[in-house]
């Protein structure tokens, strides 16, 4: 997911992104610790997904 594509998302549409993010990287969070994890990367990039998510609804809230 590139920022540019993001910032053509509404603040509703980011948020609803967001919410979908977290439930998956909580899911993914339970799947490593109980071993079952097949994708490891998977953790990083959903990571860095809401991290690029969270930067752009800052920047919205300032502008």
């Amino acid at each position: 997911m590139k920022a540019s594509e993001l910032r053509q998302k509404s603040k509703d549409e980011l948020g609803a992104m967001m919410l979908e993010l977290s439930r998956e990287r909580f899911n993914l969070r339970m799947q490593k610790g109980t071993g079952q994890l097949s994708k490891p990367d998977q953790v990083k990039k959903v990571r860095r997904n809401v991290a690029r998510i969270q930067t752009l609804l800052k920047e919205m809230a300032s502008a």
